[in-house]
């Protein structure tokens, strides 16, 4: 099977599933009832959706098809990658500013503002994969190279849904610290306010009085970082489709804010751009089983989907397009605006440095 999967040039790896062989790309979320799908769908709530022929599953073999990924040229330990961020540390710091603002007028509570970095260098996305799992490990890391999807590399830590059967979870990150001793009172009033929203998104397709948390604030150690996590449980109510669960749920509460939909305002009129799979959902749905995975689309690098993957165009998945990586922060009445640029600079820190090793030479 594994050689299979290394001649395949449609392929998704994720941590106990490895799917490969597409029968068709949907953008249509009534098309996810029945067989197994790959997913990508941008913050925005765009859906692009691959229903695979070939599925493995293997949770006692963590990314078993990594293997079958192509083998890398020959080339430097590390080339300089430049980056271009959507916002200036200026702008982002004078958007934390505005947020404070409206949190004084009353009209929201918490916005997660984010930035875009691009770059144009070539990177080796599978290259760059192997260095994910290698030097910054995540539960939710996945590695998709589909024709017609995003092309997508990422290290998230962080669920967006999971469900085996009629249990359906969330697990929102808010607080992050490089240590337990410097988490602030801000990350607690962060994580506490996303968790309620949560609840709140999960108890529109739940049975009433089946929502519950637990843990709360529980601190969770990835690499580099230390983050608050709290998991929100329910169980879904018969006849919801996956349709009404994307729609009831999305975007993640972690990456929006509260009030959700005055949050989204707020972002759409402070960001530059569209984020797309950057804080969108990223992962597998089994309709047949009963089954999800989703993973919040953070710590993620990802170019505009093309007419064939990176690999079917040279074997290694040498990517040329632009790759963009997105970084964003939660913005309470308690944040220092340059503070919350740091805050995303740390976050970023320790993937762009994995990512050149990832670059190539320029070609002559």
């Amino acid at each position: 099977m594994i050689d299979a999967l290394a001649a395949s040039t449609d392929r998704a790896l994720f941590r106990d599933v490895t799917a490969w062989d597409v029968e068709a790309v949907t953008s249509d979320p009534d098309d996810l009832e029945h067989g197994f799908h790959v997913v990508v769908q941008t913050f925005e709530g765009e859906l692009l959706a691959a229903r695979m022929r070939s599925v493995v599953r293997h949770p006692t073999q963590p990314w078993w098809g990594s293997a079958a990924l192509a083998a890398p040229p020959s080339r430097p330990a590390e080339c300089d990658v430049e980056w271009r961020s959507s916002l200036s540390r200026d702008a982002y710091c004078d958007g934390v500013e505005r947020i404070r603002e409206h949190i004084a007028a009353g009209d929201v509570y918490q916005v997660n503002l984010c930035r875009t970095l691009t770059t144009d260098a070539a990177l080796d996305l599978d290259v760059l994969f192997r260095g994910v799992l290698a030097h910054n490990p995540a539960r939710h890391a996945a590695r998709i190279d589909i024709a017609g999807l995003p092309q997508i590399v990422s290290a998230s830590p962080e669920m967006y849904l999971a469900r085996e059967g009629a249990v359906i979870s969330s697990a929102p990150i808010k607080g992050t610290s490089t240590c337990p001793e410097t988490m602030l009172a801000k990350d607690v009033t962060e994580n506490v306010m996303i968790t309620d929203l949560v609840r709140n998104d999960l108890q529109r397709v739940c049975v009433p009085g089946s929502v519950r948390v637990d843990p709360l604030l529980e601190m969770q150690q990835h690499p580099g970082l230390v983050h608050l996590v709290s998991t929100v449980w329910g169980e879904v109510c018969d006849g919801v489709t996956w349709a009404r669960l994307l729609s009831a749920t999305g975007p993640p509460g972690s990456v929006s804010g509260t009030p959700k939909r005055r949050a989204l305002d707020v972002i759409e009129s402070l960001e530059v751009g569209a984020r797309g799979p950057y804080c969108g959902a990223i992962g597998w749905i089994d309709a047949d089983r009963g089954a999800a995975e989703l993973a919040v689309g953070i710590r993620t690098f990802w170019q505009k989907p093309a007419g064939g993957g990176a690999a079917a165009a040279n074997g290694h998945g040498i990517s040329s397009p632009s790759t963009h990586f997105g970084v964003g922060a939660g913005i309470t009445w308690d944040s220092v605006p340059t503070a919350e640029w740091d805050e995303t600079e740390l976050k970023a820190h320790r993937l762009l440095a994995i990512a050149r090793g990832a670059a190539l030479e320029e070609t002559p």
